[in-house]
C-alpha cells in the first residue's frame, strides 16, 4: 500500500467572532502541534485577498512568524500567486526567509490571482500577468540561483535571494500546471481539496512527461485532501455539515444575510451540491476511518506526499484532529 509523507495546509481561518490576531495565534499553536507530533513534513499557507475568513494575505510575513515559532518543520507557501507580484520581489522575500531559517522554507507558486477581479485591480496588476506565469517562474528560479548569465549581464541580483535555491513547487488544479511542472522539472502539488475533477489525469500527465532537472531528478507529487477528524465519528460528520453550510454561505452573494431557512434551501439545492462536490476528497471520522481514508486517497495516484487541510472547527477540536491524523499516519 502507498505510504506517502504527510503535511498540512493551513488557511489561517478567521472564525465567526474571532479577530485576525486570534486566528493567527491559533495558526501558530497548530503549527507547533503539527511539529510536536513529528508526523508532518511541512506546513503551508496560501495567498488569498479580500476574504474576511482567511488571514494569510501577507503570506511571506505569516511564514516568517510561523517559522520563528517552530524549529524543525518546513514552512512555506501553498502558494504565492505569482501573477500578483514581480519575481524579483518574491525572490527577495523568500531569500530573506531562507536566510533566517536555512533549509526550512518552501515556495509553492500558483497562476491564479487568488481573489476577484476588482481586488486584482486594487493590487495594481496587469490582467495579462497570468499569461506570463511560465516565464515568471523561470525568472524567479534565476533570481534564486547562484548566478544567471542574463541577470549578471544586466547587473540585477536578488539580495537576499541569490544563491538560496529555495525549493519551488508548481501548484495546480488542471493540466496546465502539471505540464509546466513536468517541463521545468519541478515538484507538483494538486489542489484536490477543492478542485477534485482532474486529479488523476493531471498527475498521470505530470509523471509521464517529467523532464528531470538537477535539483529534482525525479517527479514529486503532492496531493491535497480535506480531513475532518474527531474521536466521535458522529461529531466529525456533524462538522462536515457545518463546513458545507459555511461554504455555501461564504460563496453565495448576500449569503451572510440569509435566514436559516434560506440557507437550508440553498444547501439542499445546487449550491450545496457544488460544495459537496468540491469537497469530494474529504476524509471524515475517527482514527480508524482517517487511517483508511488516507490510504484510499493515496491509492488513487500514489503521491509522494498527502497534504491535508484540517477542517475541524474551533482550536481544541483542530488540535485534537492533528493528533488523530498523526496517529492514523
Amino acid at each position: 500500500m502507498p505510504n506517502p509523507r504527510l503535511s498540512v495546509l493551513d488557511l489561517a481561518l478567521v472564525a465567526e467572532g474571532q479577530t485576525v490576531g486570534e486566528a493567527l495565534s491559533d495558526s501558530t499553536t497548530l503549527a507547533r502541534k503539527a511539529e510536536e507530533t513529528g508526523a508532518f513534513e511541512r506546513i503551508w499557507f496560501a495567498e488569498h485577498h479580500n476574504m474576511d475568513s482567511i488571514a494569510s494575505a501577507a503570506t511571506a510575513v505569516l511564514i516568517g512568524h510561523i517559522a520563528s515559532a517552530t524549529t524543525t518543520i518546513r514552512v512555506g507557501a501553498g502558494g504565492i500567486m505569482l501573477p500578483n507580484h514581480s519575481p524579483l520581489v518574491i525572490a527577495e522575500q523568500f531569500g530573506t526567509l531562507a536566510a533566517l531559517h536555512p533549509g526550512r522554507i518552501d515556495l509553492g507558486l500558483g497562476r491564479a490571482p487568488g481573489t476577484d477581479q476588482r481586488t486584482w485591480q486594487a493590487l495594481r496588476r496587469d490582467p495579462r500577468a497570468s499569461d506570463r506565469f511560465p516565464e515568471d517562474v523561470v525568472e524567479l528560479q534565476a533570481f534564486l540561483a547562484d548566478d544567471h548569465p542574463s541577470l549578471a549581464a544586466a547587473g540585477i541580483h536578488a539580495t537576499p535571494g541569490r544563491g538560496t535555491k529555495v525549493p519551488l513547487y508548481i501548484l495546480g488544479s488542471s493540466l496546465f500546471g502539471a505540464q509546466l511542472a513536468a517541463q521545468l522539472g519541478l515538484p507538483y502539488a494538486f489542489a484536490s481539496h477543492f478542485a477534485p475533477d482532474a486529479l488523476e489525469e493531471a498527475i498521470a500527465a505530470y509523471c509521464a512527461n517529467y523532464q528531470p532537472s538537477e535539483a529534482n531528478p525525479h517527479p514529486y507529487v503532492i496531493a491535497a485532501c480535506n480531513v475532518i477528524a474527531a474521536d466521535d465519528a458522529e461529531h466529525a460528520r456533524a462538522t462536515l455539515d457545518r463546513v458545507i453550510r459555511s461554504r455555501v454561505r461564504r460563496f453565495v452573494p448576500g449569503g451572510k444575510d440569509l435566514t436559516d431557512d434560506q440557507l437550508e434551501a440553498l444547501v439542499a439545492g445546487p449550491g450545496g451540491a457544488q460544495a459537496r462536490h468540491m469537497m469530494r476528497h474529504t476524509i471524515v471520522g475517527d482514527t480508524t476511518a482517517v487511517a483508511r481514508g488516507l490510504s484510499d486517497f493515496a491509492g488513487l495516484t500514489d503521491p509522494d506526499e498527502v497534504m491535508v487541510t484540517n477542517q475541524a472547527i474551533g482550536l481544541p477540536d483542530r488540535i485534537r484532529a492533528l493528533e488523530i491524523i498523526a496517529a492514523a499516519r
